[in-house]
């Protein structure tokens, strides 16, 4: 039976249930197999008094400290977050939280094989230190922006190589991304290419016609998924849509640049054919992937975007900029065009193909099967086992 303690600061809750959604599903699936032990710690960041009794803080205040959510054991320590200066201190505050956590787990009996952080900041640097003086063997995953933006910052940069260089096994959701993880000093013999998963049962072909009129949309579709921040690029798919005659474009999202955005998009004109969809729900999505013709995303950095993936596994093609993963995933023309640059000139070109000849959806499909659950599962069941190994 192989103990795995689950550290994840993207966990989801009561109060935000899509919060880190591929770090639940990658879990709950690994937590399902018989021969697995596992703990999830989901360490959660609250301001101090007074701030932490404002009404945008009290759901998450009122969640429990220890639960089984949806059937796995997990503890939700808290820990200070800090307003403007906190990402300097959340490592150490994390880990501080974290220890107390796996100490109450010892106590019950649940003595950790393998710590399994699953963002390398904050949750990376905390797992290493933990690791190096409790003496439990830890693996930490990069996923992009942990490595793009937390691993640009100078005041950083060193703790998280210094964590890669301490950890027993590393994990990157690309071959793209193990390259950006090398090229900042972290050793390469330790880092694996662990692709993200989906859910083939959930993410399929449907009736495309039928799928379009739940969103109200005749006609040619393309669908734009992701946080609605400037790196994402949904105004550059905008611009495109604009040029394209009779095309439809729904953005789906949520985030902190939601307004500017909007004004950008805007001024693209064609506002009639642009439609804003908010947060979708969860059970929605599979359905908005299957309807589009296209998906596009011009995100200005990837790691592997589940949304690619997931578009592919409902036979949908994609465009995407040549950033980060993105030629693992459209590595044959049935998955989709990367456009030439990050502009509504090539996103426009790439889209146009595609509509003009539209690659058959089973082989959309078939270019998403590498990226199976159960074989996400197998790989890091093997690694994690490798990892604690090591020092038995």
């Amino acid at each position: 039976m192989l103990r795995v303690l689950t550290l994840s600061t993207l966990y989801p809750n009561a109060a935000q249930p899509g919060f880190g959604g591929f770090v639940e599903r990658q879990t709950l699936r690994l937590a399902a197999r018989g021969d697995v032990d596992l703990r999830v710690v989901a360490p959660l960041g609250l301001p101090p008094f007074p701030l932490d009794r404002l009404a945008a803080y009290a759901a998450r205040r009122a969640l429990p400290r220890e639960e089984a959510w949806k059937g796995t054991a997990t503890l939700r320590p808290r820990f200070p977050l800090l307003p403007m200066i906190g990402w300097r201190f959340n490592a150490a505050l994390i880990e501080h939280a974290t220890r107390a956590a796996i100490g109450r787990l010892s106590d019950e009996g649940f003595v950790p094989d393998v710590i399994d952080a699953e963002f390398f900041f904050p949750d990376g640097v905390s797992a290493a230190r933990l690791g190096r003086s409790l003496g439990i063997p830890v693996s930490i995953k990069a996923r992009g922006s942990d490595i793009h933006y937390w691993g640009a910052k100078p005041r950083l940069r060193g703790a998280i190589v210094e964590a890669a260089r301490s950890a027993d096994g590393l994990l990157s959701v690309s071959e793209a991304l193990r390259q950006d993880m090398i090229a900042l000093g972290m050793p390469a013999d330790k880092i694996r290419v662990h692709y993200t998963g989906v859910d083939f049962d959930r993410f399929k072909p449907v009736d495309r016609a039928g799928a379009k009129a739940r969103f109200g949309v005749r006609g040619p579709l393309v669908v734009s998924i992701g946080n609605l921040v400037k790196l994402k690029g949904h105004e550059i798919v905008a611009a495109a849509v604009a040029g394209l005659p009779d095309v439809t474009l729904l953005v789906a999202g949520r985030g902190e640049d939601e307004a500017w955005i909007r004004q950008q998009v805007a001024a693209a004109g064609a506002p009639e054919r642009i439609r804003f969809l908010g947060a979708v729900a969860h059970d929605d999505v599979p359905t908005l992937l299957a309807a589009a013709d296209v998906m596009a995303l011009a995100s200005e950095r990837e790691g592997l975007a589940n949304a690619w993936v997931e578009a592919l596994a409902c036979g949908t093609p994609v465009v995407a900029p040549d950033i980060g993963s993105a030629a693992e995933v459209i590595d044959r023309p049935a998955a989709g065009v990367i456009a030439s640059s990050r502009t509504p000139t090539a996103f426009a070109d790439a889209i146009g193909r595609l509509l003009a000849a539209p690659p058959a959806r089973a082989a959309v499909r078939e270019a998403a099967e590498r990226f199976a659950w159960e074989r996400n599962t197998d790989e890091l069941y093997r690694h994690l086992a490798a990892v604690a190994a090591q020092r038995r």
